[in-house]
């Protein structure tokens, strides 16, 4: 057991560093190809769209009406589907980052599912607003910076376009114990 928590110490520090230099190449994707169509600049960076998010309740994951499509709450899931779950504490940097992690997950299956409302991510107008829900311990304060793995991968993917208004909420709960839900409204074409 002892190995396995300084296994564990020693990753979750990496992993924070993987994000940080992540958060860096999305920075420098953003500022590079300003014209690249979205799906393009998430080719460059390395990142691919989950399927459209099912509804596991009496709701839709995206209704449009007019020029707007608001995108339900998703949940964060690994490469391999898993939830990514858990709470995050102050003065805990790894799970702040793995929480921005977390951010930016939910934020691709957003964008899946809005891919398959509107037919091609190129028909964005407007990031309008997202709605960032931390799962946090009550001395967590921190939920700007949680929410900075959602927006800046829309300012990565979309460029001005992906500059939006923002609520940034720590909650004591999200559903099946993951870490992050995210909702979002687009203006499209």
């Amino acid at each position: 057991m002892k190995t396995f928590f300084r296994i564990f110490r020693i990753a979750l520090p990496v992993a924070a560093l993987m994000l940080a230099a992540h958060g860096a190449k999305l920075r420098a994707a953003d500022a590079a190809d300003a014209s690249a169509p979205p799906e393009r600049r998430l080719e460059k960076l390395g990142l691919k769209l989950p399927p459209a998010a099912t509804a596991v309740a009496n709701y839709v994951p995206a209704v449009r009406t007019g020029n707007l499509v608001f995108l339900a709450g998703h949940l964060p899931r690994t490469a391999g589907g898993e939830l990514i779950t858990g709470t995050v504490r102050a003065g805990n940097a790894a799970d702040e980052a793995r929480a921005a992690a977390a951010a930016r997950e939910a934020t691709l299956a957003m964008l899946g599912t809005l891919k398959a409302e509107i037919g091609d991510l190129a028909k964005v107008r407007r990031v309008v607003r997202v709605g960032v829900f931390v799962n946090s311990a009550g001395d967590f304060t921190r939920q700007p910076q949680v929410a900075n793995g959602c927006s800046d991968l829309l300012v990565a993917i979309f460029g001005d376009k992906g500059r939006h208004a923002r609520a940034a909420i720590g909650v004591n709960t999200l559903p099946l114990g993951v870490m992050v839900e995210t909702e979002m409204v687009v203006e499209v074409e």
